[in-house]
């Protein structure tokens, strides 16, 4: 046979065996195939100088690429022109807030004043001795006979120019415009949250657009990116540790769908503290321009029973020390807190002059200038005694910021649920209750003796527990509803009575306006372990501009000793509180570790896309947050 012969019957037969194959799959036998070697599609290399990390505050906004040094810092607020004229003029307040002007408030100061300057008294400063208050008489008489000097009769400050109507402006130049102009002025974040009342531009579609135009033009203007290159840009953005799921699922439209980012990661801004100072586990302490957040983080992980948020903050104490300034005969008499250039004055006053070191004591003399478009530059003398400490010293003794009627305290809630989301709280509390009811009830019907004339009762009995049990988990499950209970994944298995005891606890907790120190204590309390309990006490990270003050660790140190359980001061070695990590600005920790966010190979798996976000909207962030949604 020659070859060629060879090589067709060769052929034959394997076509014959492909037909046996053939039948074989056409009978329901596949016969078993090798599968073919596909390599591992490589991991997408994301450049962090194509991520934006944007951290927006209620006073400030911090945005930058991810391998910036530095963020952009601006003042978050807008200025919008009058669209029609003779509109009535509408700003945002600054320093003012609602409960300030009942009849008590003034009371409630003085009150708060009292325990202040009690506690100055009773701590003993390095020397040993105690320290001789100084009353706000002595520096009055002084004050009052204090005129201005005239520096130079032109300040050189100019309001914004407005010449051309610009629809917008941002930053400092919203700051600036003349009160004159027709320009409503919006801060679009208010303590943590996004700005939303029933006044001028208080909708939540006015504040997203503000929102919109504010961070356009700081990355236009600043960052140097076109619009249109967005597509091929991410972004992370830091939202607050107590959040609200409507407006961080507004936020993600408006990044992805408005502004055409190709992707997005949301992240706590206590995590991401944790992150930016290098520390693996510790009791974040964020105190803002507007609220105070306090959070417990482990290893990456917030826990959600320590979340603790504070409507109290930075311009609280400056409004505070306006208050104490004005005990002690300020020469500015002019100044007023309606006033936008007065705010800026006030904010550096407390900036410059304020403290928590207890061994500064006694009158001290002090200068300052005021430069204000179409002013003369004048220059001050002024004469203070405690009260530099006495301001600082309100975020330990609420009570002095004299505010009535609002709730200074926020909880994590429970999800009102998400018409858009089937599988939220809601769902998995329901699903949890009845497998637990059911399993109970099969436990009880295996633990009773099957004695036949007793049967019918036995399964009544059992029936009443079980509903009584049924009650009392629809009772919790209203608390939870209603928002008044902290929840993480793991009490879901908590008995209802113990659900229902946490509830009172913390619904008589925000009530009371909680003092700094007492807030930390109760966050750290709230931790399931003596172990976790021991690492946050080792390590309190304090950040955020609110609490820049000289000795301002020390102090915050010695309050937590004095106040921790005794018996936590032997297990505990150290109680360490980090002011400045690394000798980084307080200020930027939080942007920073959303930086570092962007390098970690972990994050890979938390980008949501724009195609993903449109198709399936919410339920991308339960299946894509580094946090329990």
């Amino acid at each position: 046979m020659t070859q060629a012969e060879r090589e067709q019957e060769n052929g034959k037969e394997k076509e014959k065996e492909r037909e046996k194959d053939k039948e074989k799959e056409q009978r329901g036998v596949k016969r078993p195939i090798v599968p073919p070697f596909i390599p591992e599609p490589l991991q997408e290399q994301i450049q962090s100088n194509f991520i934006v990390v944007i951290h927006p505050g209620s006073k400030t906004l911090r945005i930058g690429r991810a391998t910036d040094t530095l963020p952009v810092t601006i003042p978050h607020v807008i200025a919008r022109r009058h669209k029609q004229t003779g509109q009535p003029r509408y700003e945002d307040p600054w320093l003012l807030r609602d409960g300030l002007n009942r009849p008590e408030s003034n009371e409630q100061r003085q009150n708060g004043l009292k325990m202040v300057d009690q506690a100055i008294w009773s701590k003993k400063m390095s020397n040993g001795m105690r320290r001789t208050p100084v009353s706000a008489e002595q520096a009055r008489s002084y004050n009052r006979q204090i005129r201005p000097a005239v520096l130079d009769p032109n300040s050189r400050v100019k309001w914004t120019n407005t010449a051309h109507q610009p629809e917008y402006l941002v930053g400092d130049e919203a700051l600036y415009v003349n009160p004159a102009d027709c320009y409503d002025i919006h801060w679009p974040v208010c303590r943590g949250q996004l700005n939303i009342h029933n006044k001028a531009g208080g909708s939540l579609t006015a504040v997203l657009a503000d929102l919109e135009a504010i961070w356009s033009h700081a990355i236009q203007k600043h960052l140097e990116i076109p619009l249109k290159d967005l597509k091929y840009y991410r972004c992370i953005l830091l939202i607050p540790d107590i959040y609200n799921r409507q407006h961080v699922k507004e936020l993600i439209s408006l990044l992805l769908s408005s502004m055409g980012f190709s992707a997005v990661v949301v992240h706590q801004e206590s995590v991401c503290a944790t992150f930016g100072s290098g520390l693996s586990s510790a009791c974040v302490v964020d105190v803002g321009d507007q609220k105070t957040s306090v959070c417990c983080v482990e290893d990456g992980v917030s826990h959600r029973n320590s979340r603790l948020c504070l409507a109290y903050g930075g311009s609280d104490v400056t409004r505070c020390f306006f208050w104490l300034l004005q005990r002690a005969g300020f020469p500015y008499r002019e100044c007023q807190l309606a006033n936008r250039m007065d705010c800026v004055l006030l904010q550096h006053l407390k900036e410059t002059f304020c403290h928590l070191d207890q061994d500064i004591c006694g009158l001290q003399d002090h200068e300052f200038r005021t430069r204000f478009p179409e002013s003369p530059a004048l220059l001050y003398q002024l004469r203070l005694g405690d009260e530099k400490l006495q301001a600082p010293m309100a975020l330990f003794y609420p009570a002095t910021f004299g505010i009535l009627g609002q709730k200074l305290i926020s909880l994590q809630h429970r999800c009102q649920g998400d018409p858009e989301d089937p599988h939220d709280e809601h769902y998995l509390l329901t699903t949890q209750s009845k497998q637990d009811q059911s399993s109970k009830a099969t436990a009880e019907r295996k633990a009773l003796p099957k004695t036949p004339g007793f049967e019918g009762e036995s399964s009544s009995q059992g029936g009443g527990e079980q509903s009584e049990r049924g009650s009392h988990g629809q009772e919790a499950d209203l608390g939870h509803s209603q928002g008044e209970c902290l929840l993480g994944g793991a009490e879901a298995e908590d008995p209802p009575s113990a659900l229902l005891s946490r509830k009172t606890t913390m619904t008589q907790f925000e009530g009371k306006a909680l003092g700094l120190d007492k807030a930390i204590l109760h966050s750290i309390d709230c931790c399931a372990s003596d172990e976790t309990k021991r690492k946050m006490y080792s390590s309190i990270l304090v950040v955020g501009g609110g609490m820049m003050f000289h000795g301002a660790q020390e102090f915050l140190q010695h309050r937590i000793l004095n106040k921790m359980p005794p018996s936590f001061r032997r297990v505990v070695e150290n109680v360490e509180v980090i002011t400045r990590p690394k000798d980084m600005d307080p200020r930027l920790i939080a942007w920073k570790g959303g930086a570092v966010l962007a390098c970690l190979d972990t994050t890979q798996e938390l980008w949501i896309h724009k195609r993903e976000w449109q198709r399936f909207g919410v339920r991308m962030l339960r299946e894509r947050a580094a946090f329990v949604w």
